[in-house]
């Protein structure tokens, strides 16, 4: 607790003051030095917090941008005891890493400066905690079994014996039960990042998804039940830590998903859209609909059981026959198939209600399965102006259905930002030198940004604010930018022959340390082969042949060693040194033009006036194009080469635009002096290692 005198000072500075000095605290605890850019953004984020506006932040790689806007956020807390902040980032390792390692760093700071530590909890979806219900009664199924070794040791012994998978699984899912058990007795979470090694065949046996699960009230081990502990310990935190999508799900269920809160921090904003596109999207297949009706037959009559099996089977007919793309016709045999699903699984969920027969849990969670089915099947079957129904295909699972919606600007603008203020922030927001393609696509009109100290006129406006604190990287002396401009542009038949051959060229003139970032797998694989071939003296690797953490350590470690890829690769990776000092894009990253999603959002715009081409399509580029090439520079020491194998991002009207998105590297269409580059680079690294 503070002392009285801590109080005073603490009520008797401002926000800003008391942000600043936070902020110092903390980057003085790392070792670091003060950043011209995360001071700038620590001091706008406090205005934007104090004026009620919305913030758009771009920090570059290096800013320091956690430190920045954490510290004023914890300021806020500091003078408004009762305020709550939710912290928003785009995956769950990208939270934990947030939670363990910049969050406890503030928190000391905040403590330091004024007396009382502010209290942390982090919050994920349902499915990311084990269930009682699942480990204690085996619902669902699942292998239980009793021996002198606990479950991690016979999962050891029989991973070093080669055992078949089903065996592995049952251990594992022992050693998870035995996990969960643990984890209550010391009084955690039951947290998935927490438990033993495991598949996620065996997680699913542990856990239970959010519609299946019976409710606090009706479990019988609801008063043990680790969700709701965690909901629990949020509503007694000051800042929750918690992830993009389950803030999309608080958005879409009428905020029940997070406890009150006054202020919303998304980091990794630029993932926003997609990460909360897909929470509120939906599919559905024919297999997934015979395995609900399977799981319910017990306690259905035999007509509509076998209704319900046989609506799955005029489904896979119907989608055997469309076509790989938007489904718009309402008189299409797809729509009627899924007509046929909702009426069959109504009348199963009836009867699922009444019945008394078995199990109650098993009963109900199966009837849980089958709401969804219908729910799903009818949103589909209204082919709603605002949603897109589509079919999708992959070689292994056949044809299925998706319905996504057609923007989620509406839903962010409606529940998440016009209810509370909102920072975001990213190392890549603004897209052709501006920010008003991401503000558009979270719901915040261009009207309604503020210039200068002028407030946008009307009642429901929503003002807000852009902001670029640039990067401690002096990019044009760090990277070059090389596009090859004398290949012809990318056709639709895969990677061409002379961009294999740049390809090689490039990797063999810096000797490795290239990481490659292809638009295919199938391209990916190519150029790996075609260097492997070329270059058999150089090691490269391919996304698929090991797991993704295994390939990034051997890439890592190795400066020698490169590594190619698909879209895993364009965000998120570190790589600072050596092992990286070159980065190859062989083509500018547009949507596939058959994507129906975005050629949809593209033909919604043209009907209302607007470039669907470059306000979707290139907008999406661009914001990859600068994840991607901000692989490069991670450190001040590092130097290295971006090279585009697409000369459109040089010869066609909407590169500039392109270009703009990208860090402000030097910028050459001269091959020559890019491979000199590389090689200096190489001989460099040699003689420093």
């Amino acid at each position: 607790m503070p002392t009285s005198d801590d109080a005073t000072t603490t009520d008797a500075a401002t926000a800003s003051e008391l942000a600043a000095r936070i902020l110092t605290a903390a980057v003085t605890a790392i070792g670091g030095a003060e950043r011209p850019g995360q001071v700038e953004m620590a001091a706008a984020v406090e205005q934007a917090i104090a004026n009620g506006e919305h913030l758009l932040v771009q920090a570059g790689t290096g800013t320091g941008k956690s430190l920045g806007y954490l510290a004023p956020a914890f300021a806020h807390l500091a003078r408004e005891p009762e305020a709550r902040v939710i912290v928003a980032t785009a995956t769950l390792a990208l939270q934990r890493q947030l939670a363990t390692k910049d969050v406890p760093v503030v928190l000391d700071a905040v403590a330091q400066v004024t007396g009382r530590r502010p209290v942390l909890a982090v919050l994920k979806g349902r499915s990311n905690y084990a269930c009682l219900h699942r480990v204690r009664d085996q619902v669902g199924g699942g292998p239980r079994q009793e021996g002198l070794l606990g479950g991690a040791e016979v999962v050891e012994a029989l991973k070093a014996t080669s055992a078949d998978a089903e065996s592995l699984l049952g251990a594992e899912v022992v050693a998870l039960r035995e996990w969960a058990e643990t984890q209550l007795t010391d009084k955690q979470l039951a947290d998935r990042d927490d438990a033993p090694s495991h598949t996620n065949r065996a997680w699913a046996q542990v856990s239970v998804p959010v519609r299946e699960c019976l409710g606090v009230q009706r479990c019988p081990y609801g008063a043990e039940c680790f969700v709701e502990e965690s909901r629990d310990r949020a509503r007694r935190a000051d800042l929750i830590v918690t992830n993009h999508a389950l803030l999309a799900i608080d958005a879409m269920h009428g905020h029940t998903a997070l406890p009150e809160h006054d202020l919303v921090i998304v980091d990794e904003a630029h993932e926003l859209v997609s990460r909360v596109t897909g929470a509120a999207s939906a599919e559905l297949s024919p297999q997934q609909i015979e395995r609900v009706a399977r799981r319910a037959l017990d306690w259905l009559d035999d007509d509509v059981g076998l209704e319900l099996l046989e609506v799955a089977e005029d489904l896979k007919s119907a989608l055997d026959v469309a076509e790989v793309a938007r489904v718009t016709d309402p008189d299409s045999a797809i729509v009627a198939a899924l007509q046929r699903v909702r009426t069959a699984a109504r009348a199963a969920a009836s009867q699922l209600s009444k019945s008394g027969k078995g199990d109650d849990a098993e009963r109900a969670q199966a009837g849980a399965a089958v709401d969804e089915v219908v729910d799903v099947a009818e949103r589909m079957a209204k082919l709603a102006d605002e949603d897109v129904v589509y079919v999708s295909e992959r070689e292994r699972f056949g044809r299925w259905l998706v319905v996504a919606p057609l923007s989620v600007a509406g839903l962010l603008r409606s529940s998440v930002m016009g209810e509370v203020g909102t920072i975001l922030t990213s190392a890549t927001l603004k897209v052709g030198g501006d920010f008003e393609a991401v503000a558009g696509q979270v719901g915040l009109r261009r009207s309604e940004r503020v210039d200068g100290d002028t407030t946008p006129p009307g009642e429901d406006a929503l003002p807000w604010r852009g902001l670029d604190v640039g990067s401690p990287f002096d990019y044009r002396k760090q990277g070059i930018c090389y596009v090859a401009k004398h290949l012809d542009r990318p056709g639709r038949d895969g990677i061409s022959a002379a961009t294999l051959a740049e390809v090689a060229e490039l990797v063999w003139a810096s000797s490795g340390g290239a990481l490659g970032l292809f638009a295919s797998q199938r391209s990916a694989e190519q150029a790996a082969s075609h260097v492997r071939a070329a270059l058999p003296e150089r090691t490269v690797l391919c996304q698929g042949d090991a797991q993704l953490s295994e390939l990034m350590k051997r890439f890592s470690s190795d400066p020698e060693v490169s590594l190619f890829g698909t879209l895993s690769l364009w965000q998120g990776i570190d790589v600072p040194g050596h092992a990286c000092e070159l980065v190859i894009i062989d083509k500018i990253p547009f949507p596939r033009p058959d994507d129906p999603l975005m050629l949809a959002r593209q033909q919604h715009v043209e009907r209302s006036g607007g470039n669907g081409f470059m306000q979707v399509a290139a907008a999406h580029a661009g914001l990859l194009l600068a994840q991607g090439a901000g692989r490069l520079i991670r450190r001040m020491s590092d130097r290295g080469v971006v090279a585009i194998l697409d000369p459109r991002l040089v010869t066609a009207r909407y590169g500039a635009y392109l270009r703009a998105s990208l860090p402000d590297f030097w910028t050459t269409t001269d091959r020559e002096a890019t491979i000199a580059a590389l090689q200096r680079l190489a001989a460099a690294r040699t003689t420093a290692l």
